[in-house]
Protein backbone atom coordinates (compact mmCIF):
# COMPACT_ATOMS: atom_id res chain seq x y z
CA UNK A 1 0.00 0.00 0.00
CA UNK A 2 0.97 3.61 -0.62
CA UNK A 3 -0.46 6.68 1.05
CA UNK A 4 -0.77 9.80 -1.13
CA UNK A 5 -1.51 13.06 0.69
CA UNK A 6 -2.31 16.54 -0.58
CA UNK A 7 -1.75 19.10 2.19
CA UNK A 8 -3.88 21.99 1.01
CA UNK A 9 -4.55 25.39 2.50
CA UNK A 10 -8.13 24.40 3.31
CA UNK A 11 -8.20 20.60 3.40
CA UNK A 12 -5.92 17.61 3.85
CA UNK A 13 -6.78 15.03 1.20
CA UNK A 14 -5.57 11.47 1.79
CA UNK A 15 -5.71 8.51 -0.58
CA UNK A 16 -4.76 4.92 0.08
CA UNK A 17 -3.51 3.15 -3.05
CA UNK A 18 -2.55 -0.41 -3.94
CA UNK A 19 0.45 -1.55 -5.99
CA UNK A 20 -1.32 -0.65 -9.25
CA UNK A 21 -2.21 2.82 -7.93
CA UNK A 22 -5.87 1.90 -7.62
CA UNK A 23 -7.47 4.01 -4.90
CA UNK A 24 -8.72 1.87 -2.02
CA UNK A 25 -9.98 4.69 0.19
CA UNK A 26 -9.88 8.46 0.26
CA UNK A 27 -10.60 10.82 3.12
CA UNK A 28 -10.53 14.53 3.87
CA UNK A 29 -9.72 16.49 7.01
CA UNK A 30 -9.59 20.20 7.81
CA UNK A 31 -6.16 21.84 7.63
CA UNK A 32 -6.80 24.94 9.78
CA UNK A 33 -3.98 26.62 7.87
CA UNK A 34 -4.24 29.92 9.75
CA UNK A 35 -3.95 28.29 13.19
CA UNK A 36 -0.18 27.78 13.05
CA UNK A 37 2.24 24.96 12.26
CA UNK A 38 1.60 22.92 15.40
CA UNK A 39 -2.14 22.65 14.68
CA UNK A 40 -1.65 21.82 11.00
CA UNK A 41 0.84 19.07 11.84
CA UNK A 42 -1.46 17.69 14.55
CA UNK A 43 -4.33 17.58 12.06
CA UNK A 44 -2.11 15.85 9.50
CA UNK A 45 -0.97 13.15 11.95
CA UNK A 46 -4.54 12.61 13.17
CA UNK A 47 -5.80 12.25 9.59
CA UNK A 48 -3.12 9.66 8.75
CA UNK A 49 -3.95 7.64 11.86
CA UNK A 50 -7.63 7.69 10.98
CA UNK A 51 -7.27 6.41 7.41
CA UNK A 52 -4.98 3.62 8.61
CA UNK A 53 -7.35 2.66 11.44
CA UNK A 54 -10.42 2.79 9.20
CA UNK A 55 -8.74 0.37 6.79
CA UNK A 56 -7.35 -1.83 9.57
CA UNK A 57 -3.78 -1.28 8.44
CA UNK A 58 -0.62 -1.24 10.50
CA UNK A 59 2.23 1.07 9.59
CA UNK A 60 4.18 -1.98 8.39
CA UNK A 61 1.63 -2.50 5.63
CA UNK A 62 2.27 0.93 4.08
CA UNK A 63 5.43 0.98 1.97
CA UNK A 64 5.77 4.72 1.62
CA UNK A 65 3.99 8.01 2.16
CA UNK A 66 3.99 10.66 -0.57
CA UNK A 67 3.12 14.15 0.59
CA UNK A 68 2.45 17.31 -1.41
CA UNK A 69 3.24 20.47 0.56
CA UNK A 70 2.54 24.03 -0.61
CA UNK A 71 5.39 26.49 -0.82
CA UNK A 72 9.18 26.20 -0.98
CA UNK A 73 10.95 23.00 0.05
CA UNK A 74 14.39 21.65 0.84
CA UNK A 75 13.81 18.33 -0.88
CA UNK A 76 17.19 16.89 0.03
CA UNK A 77 16.59 17.33 3.77
CA UNK A 78 12.81 16.94 3.80
CA UNK A 79 12.11 20.42 5.13
CA UNK A 80 9.22 22.72 4.27
CA UNK A 81 10.95 26.11 4.18
CA UNK A 82 8.01 28.44 3.69
CA UNK A 83 4.38 28.43 2.62
CA UNK A 84 2.32 31.54 1.84
CA UNK A 85 -0.84 29.53 2.60
CA UNK A 86 0.04 28.73 6.23
CA UNK A 87 0.56 30.91 9.30
CA UNK A 88 3.86 30.63 11.26
CA UNK A 89 5.19 28.01 8.87
CA UNK A 90 8.94 28.13 8.32
CA UNK A 91 11.64 25.45 8.28
CA UNK A 92 9.31 22.59 9.23
CA UNK A 93 11.20 19.22 9.20
CA UNK A 94 8.10 17.48 7.94
CA UNK A 95 9.69 14.20 6.83
CA UNK A 96 11.46 13.77 10.17
CA UNK A 97 8.21 14.48 12.01
CA UNK A 98 6.17 11.94 10.04
CA UNK A 99 8.85 9.23 10.00
CA UNK A 100 9.28 9.57 13.77
CA UNK A 101 5.52 9.29 14.27
CA UNK A 102 4.81 6.41 11.86
CA UNK A 103 8.16 4.81 10.92
CA UNK A 104 7.02 4.84 7.28
CA UNK A 105 9.48 6.13 4.63
CA UNK A 106 8.16 9.47 3.44
CA UNK A 107 8.82 11.60 0.35
CA UNK A 108 7.70 15.16 -0.22
CA UNK A 109 7.39 17.57 -3.11
CA UNK A 110 5.60 20.80 -3.77
CA UNK A 111 1.83 20.25 -3.80
CA UNK A 112 1.51 21.66 -7.29
CA UNK A 113 4.15 19.28 -8.65
CA UNK A 114 2.32 16.39 -6.98
CA UNK A 115 -0.86 17.48 -8.78
CA UNK A 116 1.17 17.68 -11.99
CA UNK A 117 2.45 14.14 -11.45
CA UNK A 118 -1.14 13.00 -11.01
CA UNK A 119 -2.23 14.50 -14.33
CA UNK A 120 0.93 13.19 -15.98
CA UNK A 121 0.23 9.68 -14.68
CA UNK A 122 -3.50 9.26 -15.19
CA UNK A 123 -4.90 12.57 -16.39
CA UNK A 124 -4.84 15.20 -19.12
CA UNK A 125 -1.03 15.39 -19.40
CA UNK A 126 -0.37 11.74 -20.27
CA UNK A 127 2.42 11.45 -22.87
CA UNK A 128 2.89 15.24 -23.10
CA UNK A 129 6.49 16.47 -23.39
CA UNK A 130 6.03 20.23 -22.94
CA UNK A 131 3.33 21.59 -20.67
CA UNK A 132 2.63 23.84 -17.71
CA UNK A 133 0.31 22.77 -14.92
CA UNK A 134 -1.31 25.50 -12.84
CA UNK A 135 -3.38 25.06 -9.70
CA UNK A 136 -5.88 27.68 -8.67
CA UNK A 137 -7.02 27.17 -5.11
CA UNK A 138 -6.25 28.99 -1.88
CA UNK A 139 -3.22 30.31 -3.79
CA UNK A 140 -1.74 29.93 -7.26
CA UNK A 141 1.06 27.52 -8.06
CA UNK A 142 2.62 25.95 -11.14
CA UNK A 143 4.92 23.24 -12.43
CA UNK A 144 6.74 23.25 -15.75
CA UNK A 145 7.70 20.27 -17.94
CA UNK A 146 10.09 20.87 -20.83
CA UNK A 147 11.22 18.06 -23.13
CA UNK A 148 9.79 15.40 -20.79
CA UNK A 149 11.64 16.86 -17.77
CA UNK A 150 10.00 18.46 -14.75
CA UNK A 151 12.12 21.51 -13.93
CA UNK A 152 13.10 22.33 -10.34
CA UNK A 153 15.73 25.09 -10.38
CA UNK A 154 18.53 25.84 -7.92
CA UNK A 155 16.19 26.05 -4.91
CA UNK A 156 13.35 23.79 -6.10
CA UNK A 157 11.19 26.82 -6.87
CA UNK A 158 11.07 26.77 -10.66
CA UNK A 159 7.78 28.02 -12.10
CA UNK A 160 6.54 30.10 -9.15
CA UNK A 161 4.34 32.15 -11.44
CA UNK A 162 2.03 32.94 -8.53
CA UNK A 163 4.71 35.42 -7.52
CA UNK A 164 4.96 37.20 -10.86
CA UNK A 165 4.76 40.89 -9.99
CA UNK A 166 1.65 42.24 -11.70
CA UNK A 167 1.54 45.61 -9.94
CA UNK A 168 4.39 47.73 -8.63
CA UNK A 169 2.41 48.61 -5.51
CA UNK A 170 -0.27 45.98 -5.10
CA UNK A 171 -1.68 43.71 -2.44
CA UNK A 172 0.96 42.58 0.07
CA UNK A 173 2.04 38.96 -0.29
CA UNK A 174 3.35 36.58 2.36
CA UNK A 175 6.46 36.14 0.22
CA UNK A 176 7.51 39.65 1.25
CA UNK A 177 6.70 41.34 -2.05
CA UNK A 178 3.46 42.92 -3.24
CA UNK A 179 1.27 42.82 -6.30
CA UNK A 180 1.87 39.09 -6.87
CA UNK A 181 -0.35 37.29 -9.39
CA UNK A 182 -1.59 34.80 -6.79
CA UNK A 183 -2.95 37.62 -4.61
CA UNK A 184 -5.46 38.37 -7.36
CA UNK A 185 -5.91 35.07 -9.22
CA UNK A 186 -6.81 32.59 -6.49
CA UNK A 187 -9.83 31.86 -4.33
CA UNK A 188 -8.60 34.25 -1.65
CA UNK A 189 -7.71 36.83 -4.25
CA UNK A 190 -11.05 36.75 -5.99
CA UNK A 191 -12.92 36.94 -2.68
CA UNK A 192 -10.77 39.94 -1.73
CA UNK A 193 -11.66 41.67 -5.00
CA UNK A 194 -15.37 41.09 -4.43
CA UNK A 195 -15.17 42.18 -0.78
CA UNK A 196 -13.44 45.41 -1.79
CA UNK A 197 -16.26 46.23 -4.19
CA UNK A 198 -18.86 45.40 -1.56
CA UNK A 199 -17.05 47.66 0.92
CA UNK A 200 -17.38 50.48 -1.61
CA UNK A 201 -21.14 50.01 -1.44
CA UNK A 202 -21.65 48.44 -4.85
CA UNK A 203 -24.94 46.52 -5.17
CA UNK A 204 -24.86 42.75 -5.51
CA UNK A 205 -26.91 39.63 -4.92
CA UNK A 206 -24.10 38.68 -2.54
CA UNK A 207 -25.59 41.14 -0.04
CA UNK A 208 -28.86 39.21 -0.13
CA UNK A 209 -27.01 35.99 0.61
CA UNK A 210 -24.57 37.28 3.22
CA UNK A 211 -25.86 40.55 4.63
CA UNK A 212 -22.75 42.25 5.98
CA UNK A 213 -21.02 38.98 6.97
CA UNK A 214 -18.50 39.03 4.13
CA UNK A 215 -16.22 36.63 6.00
CA UNK A 216 -18.46 33.85 4.68
CA UNK A 217 -17.98 34.87 1.05
CA UNK A 218 -16.50 32.16 -1.20
CA UNK A 219 -15.28 31.91 -4.78
CA UNK A 220 -18.11 29.45 -5.43
CA UNK A 221 -20.66 32.09 -4.45
CA UNK A 222 -19.11 34.54 -6.90
CA UNK A 223 -19.44 31.98 -9.72
CA UNK A 224 -23.04 31.37 -8.69
CA UNK A 225 -23.71 35.11 -8.77
CA UNK A 226 -22.10 35.29 -12.21
CA UNK A 227 -24.57 32.69 -13.47
CA UNK A 228 -27.43 34.77 -12.08
CA UNK A 229 -26.13 37.75 -14.08
CA UNK A 230 -25.07 39.72 -11.02
CA UNK A 231 -23.05 42.68 -12.31
CA UNK A 232 -20.54 42.72 -9.45
CA UNK A 233 -19.81 38.99 -9.72
CA UNK A 234 -19.43 39.26 -13.48
CA UNK A 235 -17.02 42.18 -13.06
CA UNK A 236 -14.97 40.26 -10.49
CA UNK A 237 -14.59 37.21 -12.70
CA UNK A 238 -13.87 39.37 -15.74
CA UNK A 239 -11.11 41.25 -13.93
CA UNK A 240 -9.68 38.11 -12.37
CA UNK A 241 -9.65 36.36 -15.74
CA UNK A 242 -7.92 39.28 -17.42
CA UNK A 243 -5.18 39.44 -14.78
CA UNK A 244 -4.78 35.67 -15.15
CA UNK A 245 -4.51 36.14 -18.90
CA UNK A 246 -1.62 38.58 -18.55
CA UNK A 247 0.13 36.10 -16.26
CA UNK A 248 -0.38 33.37 -18.87
CA UNK A 249 1.03 35.62 -21.59
CA UNK A 250 4.29 35.56 -19.63
CA UNK A 251 4.05 31.78 -19.23
CA UNK A 252 3.53 31.24 -22.97
CA UNK A 253 6.27 33.65 -23.99
CA UNK A 254 8.78 32.23 -21.51
CA UNK A 255 8.13 28.48 -21.65
CA UNK A 256 6.52 27.90 -25.06
CA UNK A 257 4.33 25.01 -23.80
CA UNK A 258 2.11 22.86 -25.97
CA UNK A 259 -0.56 22.85 -23.29
CA UNK A 260 -1.43 24.76 -20.14
CA UNK A 261 -3.58 22.74 -17.77
CA UNK A 262 -5.62 24.46 -15.07
CA UNK A 263 -6.46 22.50 -11.93
CA UNK A 264 -7.44 23.21 -8.34
CA UNK A 265 -10.76 24.04 -6.76
CA UNK A 266 -11.10 27.42 -8.43
CA UNK A 267 -10.78 25.78 -11.85
CA UNK A 268 -14.47 24.94 -11.42
CA UNK A 269 -15.14 28.52 -12.51
CA UNK A 270 -14.27 27.20 -15.98
CA UNK A 271 -14.92 29.52 -18.91
CA UNK A 272 -16.22 32.25 -16.59
CA UNK A 273 -12.54 32.71 -15.75
CA UNK A 274 -10.81 31.31 -18.83
CA UNK A 275 -12.76 33.22 -21.50
CA UNK A 276 -11.34 36.63 -20.55
CA UNK A 277 -7.92 35.03 -20.08
CA UNK A 278 -8.07 33.62 -23.62
CA UNK A 279 -8.89 37.05 -25.03
CA UNK A 280 -5.87 38.60 -23.31
CA UNK A 281 -3.62 35.80 -24.55
CA UNK A 282 -4.87 36.27 -28.10
CA UNK A 283 -4.13 39.98 -27.96
CA UNK A 284 -0.81 40.02 -26.12
CA UNK A 285 1.09 36.71 -26.35
CA UNK A 286 3.59 35.91 -29.07
CA UNK A 287 1.36 34.82 -31.94
CA UNK A 288 3.17 31.65 -33.01
CA UNK A 289 3.68 30.47 -29.43
CA UNK A 290 0.07 31.20 -28.49
CA UNK A 291 -1.28 29.41 -31.55
CA UNK A 292 0.66 26.27 -30.60
CA UNK A 293 -0.59 26.28 -26.99
CA UNK A 294 -3.89 24.85 -25.75
CA UNK A 295 -5.44 26.18 -22.54
CA UNK A 296 -7.50 23.44 -20.92
CA UNK A 297 -8.90 22.31 -17.60
CA UNK A 298 -7.24 19.39 -15.84
CA UNK A 299 -9.39 16.27 -15.49
CA UNK A 300 -8.57 14.62 -12.17
CA UNK A 301 -10.01 17.32 -9.96
CA UNK A 302 -9.32 17.06 -6.24
CA UNK A 303 -7.82 13.57 -6.67
CA UNK A 304 -4.81 14.78 -8.69
CA UNK A 305 -2.62 15.61 -5.70
CA UNK A 306 -3.29 12.30 -3.98
CA UNK A 307 -2.63 10.32 -7.16
CA UNK A 308 0.56 12.25 -7.87
CA UNK A 309 1.83 11.83 -4.32
CA UNK A 310 1.12 8.10 -4.47
CA UNK A 311 2.90 7.92 -7.82
CA UNK A 312 5.99 9.54 -6.33
CA UNK A 313 5.74 7.26 -3.28
CA UNK A 314 5.63 4.25 -5.61
CA UNK A 315 8.74 5.66 -7.34
CA UNK A 316 7.02 6.02 -10.69
CA UNK A 317 8.83 9.35 -10.77
CA UNK A 318 12.36 9.06 -9.38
Amino acid sequence: MYLGIDLGGTAIKLGLFDQELVCIDKQTAATNSLAGAAIVLKNLVTAIKKILQDNQLTTNQVKRIGLGVPGLLDLQNGISLFSPNFTDWENIPIIAILEKEFAIPTVIDNDVRMNLFGEWTLGAAQELSDFVFITLGTGLGAGVVINHQLLYGATNSFGEIGHLNMYREGRPCACGSSGCLGRYVSARGMVKTAADYLAEGQPSILRDWLGEDWQQLTAKMISKGFDQEDALCQKVLQETGEIFGFGLVNVINLYNPKKILIGGGMAKAGERLLAPARRVIQQHALKISAAACQLELAVLGSAAGMIGAASVAAKKFA
